[in-house]
């Protein structure tokens, strides 16, 4: 049942991105009423998830959603348009905002945090600029709520407001802000001066007067400019962020900022560039295997990594360039692996964030050679961080299988076999870093006591945290036995199909 119904269809786009900002004011409001602002936030965060599926049952149907807020130029101007691919990201992001909420909750809590009120606040606003992005019409607009996304998430960055936080904070908005001033922002002019447009358009907006050398240079601006995606070397703000609290780790490597760096390479590749067109420049190949070495570089560093969040934060640096390997492989079933990746790679890693976070709270380790026989203290957690381990790996039954099967499927139809041996042998080394922290949690005991395990000796985190913890574990499972609506969703981006050899 559609609850906006009396809605005008396009007035939707514009209540997605203000009822996160009313919520920010509302949070600041009822400040000093935990209680209250914390119900603020769970109720906003609620509503905007019935209008992202609102929005979503729109597109099933057909109909066009666009809204044009303001001119800037002749022709070009704050606007934005509904497509599938920006629906699933929305869809994502607005769910999981609802499970984070009640994550933070028990968290900041639990832990004893500083500036609640702020964090909260902090976070609708970054929700908000997240779907903007989503529903982005132009590359102006997308560029415009991308910068907003990177400004509101550093004060989430730095909460905690130790030197070691603000240094992080430094490093992230350093990075971030400058490839988007030397790399994107030039990317752009690039594309408005060739083609007086920055339209997102189905099948790209270059044509074949348009210089192949120039576009390949273009495309290499855009992979760089596109920092939050966190292609080697561009990186180091990603692990630099781990200072910040476990909720926000969650926003910045499942939910907002890191999806809309993919998302947004993706939507130049499908949009700007065009799939088939990606294929005839020289610089694609090379980003290709860029990501690829991405790929298994961050891999290998993972695996150095004692401190569970530093180890958590390399492993996102990989599983983001399967989506850039994703899109860069111009391939309609690869784009359509990219696309569920996005989805996927969301519920696993935040499992595992929360997981990090859970036993912050309840044990206060923070180095996985500490973890030995934890899961006899914290099942609950450990069996959820098992979960969302073996989705990341990609093993059934659980939600990362689809993805890299489609990964897989797209690199074979490119002819990209060495593509084929990178998401392998990458398999094998998400095993390596991450299996091993449950099965010392549950085997390895390290212990005297001849007893294996005792309902007496539990002591899990706060239940806010493992009410959300249990949801997106179910979210692995459940992505694996029902991830047709998703399927049907990214079947419906132009050229994009989950079909071998076949466009959607």
């Amino acid at each position: 049942m559609n609850l906006w119904q009396g809605v005008e269809p396009s007035q939707l786009i514009t209540l997605s991105i203000l009822v996160p900002l009313v919520g920010a004011l509302l949070v600041i409001a009822t400040g000093k009423i935990p209680n209250l602002r914390e119900s603020v936030t769970l109720t906003t965060a609620a509503i905007l998830f019935s209008i992202v599926l609102a929005i979503t049952d729109y597109i099933f149907i057909g109909t066009e959603l666009r809204l044009d807020v303001i001119e800037i130029f002749p022709g070009l101007g704050i606007s934005f348009e509904v497509e599938p691919l920006g629906v699933l990201f929305a869809l994502v992001a607005s769910f999981l905002w609802i499970v984070t909420t009640i994550y933070a909750i028990g968290y900041m809590r639990g832990h004893h945090e500083i500036n609640q009120t702020r964090f909260f606040c902090c976070f609708a606003l970054a929700i908000s600029s997240v779907m903007a992005i989503c529903f982005s019409g132009n590359l102006l607009t997308l560029f415009i709520f991308y910068e907003i996304l990177t400004l509101s998430t550093y004060p989430l960055v730095t909460h905690a407001g130790t030197e070691a936080a603000k240094q992080g904070g430094r490093v992230y908005l350093g990075i971030l802000l400058s490839t988007s001033i030397a790399f994107l922002l030039f990317a752009i002019l690039g594309t408005w001066s060739m083609t007086g447009t920055l339209d997102f358009r189905a099948g790209g907006i270059f044509n074949d007067s348009n210089d192949k050398m120039v576009l390949g240079v273009l495309l290499v601006l855009f992979c760089y400019g596109i920092g939050k995606a966190a292609i080697m070397p561009f990186h180091r703000w990603l692990p630099a962020a781990m200072v910040a609290p476990t909720p926000v780790s969650a926003l910045l490597h499942a939910v907002a900022v890191v999806k809309a760096g993919v998302f947004s390479i993706l939507k130049v590749v499908i949009y700007i560039f065009g799939l088939d067109d990606l294929r005839e420049l020289a610089t694609t190949d090379i980003m290709l295997y860029i990501g690829a070495t991405t790929i298994l570089l961050s891999s290998c560093i993972a695996i150095t990594k004692d401190n569970l969040k530093a180890r958590l934060a390399y492993s996102t640096i990989s599983q983001l360039s399967y989506i850039v390997v994703g899109a860069l492989l111009a391939s309609s079933i690869a784009a359509a692996g990219a696309a569920l990746h996005i989805a996927t790679h969301a519920v696993g890693k935040i499992t595992l964030f929360f997981c990090a976070g859970a036993i912050m709270v309840a044990s206060h380790k923070k180095n996985i050679s500490e973890m030995a026989g934890l899961g006899r203290q914290m099942p609950i957690t450990m069996a959820a961080f098992a979960i969302g381990a073996i989705s990341i790996i990609g093993l059934p039954p659980m939600a990362g299988t689809w993805s890299k099967w489609y990964l897989t499927i797209g690199a074979l139809e490119a002819d990209k076999l060495i593509i084929v041996a990178v998401l392998m042998i990458s398999s094998l080394l998400n095993i390596a870093y991450l299996l091993p922290i449950p099965i010392k949690a549950f085997f390895n005991t390290q212990t005297k006591e001849p007893e294996p395990w005792a309902w007496s000796e539990t002591k899990e985190a706060p239940l806010p945290i493992l009410i959300a913890i249990s949801i997106t574990s179910a979210g692995c499972l459940a992505l694996f036995f029902y991830p047709q609506p998703l399927i049907d969703l990214i079947n419906l981006i132009p050229g994009v199909s989950t079909n071998i050899n076949g466009a959607g």
